[in-house]
């Protein structure tokens, strides 16, 4: 059995992606960049460090990538955070691992004020170890930086007793480069093949679905060998 899991929680835990693309259009535009949503969409998942480079020409930016991030941020926790929900089943699929003994923690590639509030609409705060955020490293997803930092966050245990849930393929990746296997879920809605491409050793539809398979899942038989 696994003795931590390192969840993502936007797209994972709560239903954000479309909330977290549209604010980044807005933003976009506010700019001066006209960027179709699922242009936007497809980088969900990224931190803005990595995200705003992959849709702007640095050389367009003129400087501004920070202004940028900061000015996002406050439109997304001020118009579009507080229609955020999680996803059936978080609350049930965290107090079966609360259960066995597992560590859990939130491994987001969001600001800290981000994962806070999520952590209170979840309602799961009392089953949650510890939580890291874009603000606690260098670099965002798909950098492992995060999961590095989560890591630590539940030490002594190594690689070969974690496993990482998200939805997305940064998610994946990002775990793939700190050396841990991950469980993809669709809630985030990204096509399988990508999910699949990035590295997941597994796919569900989501949390509740999830804890329907726990038995045969990494989350009971996810230690190494």
């Amino acid at each position: 059995m696994a003795k931590a899991i390192l969840f993502d929680v936007d797209g994972t835990l709560i239903d954000t992606n479309d909330l977290h693309a549209a604010a980044w259009v807005e933003a976009f535009r506010d700019f001066g960049f006209e960027i179709p949503f699922e242009e936007v969409r497809s980088q969900i998942g990224k931190g803005g460090d990595n995200l705003i480079p992959s849709l702007i020409p640095p050389e367009k930016l003129q400087d501004k990538q920070e202004e940028m991030e900061d000015y996002r941020s406050e439109l997304y926790q001020r118009s579009y955070l507080p229609r955020a929900v999680p996803f059936p089943g978080v609350r049930a699929l965290f107090e079966r691992l609360a259960d066995d003994g597992v560590k859990i923690v939130l491994a987001s590639s969001a600001k800290a004020k981000e994962v806070d509030f999520a952590l209170g609409i979840l309602g799961a705060s009392d089953l949650v170890h510890a939580t890291t955020s874009a603000d606690d490293v260098e670099n965002s997803k798909p950098d492992p930086d995060i999961f590095q930092s989560a890591l630590k966050k539940v030490s002594p245990l190594g690689a070969e007793d974690v496993v990482v849930v998200g939805d997305t393929p940064w998610d994946v990746k990002a775990a793939c480069k700190a050396g841990l296997r991950t469980i993809a879920v669709r809630s985030g809605a990204f096509p399988d093949t990508e999910l699949l491409e990035a590295g997941a050793a597994e796919l569900y539809d989501g949390p509740e679905d999830l804890l329907r398979n726990y038995e045969r899942s990494l989350l009971a038989n996810g230690k190494q060998a």
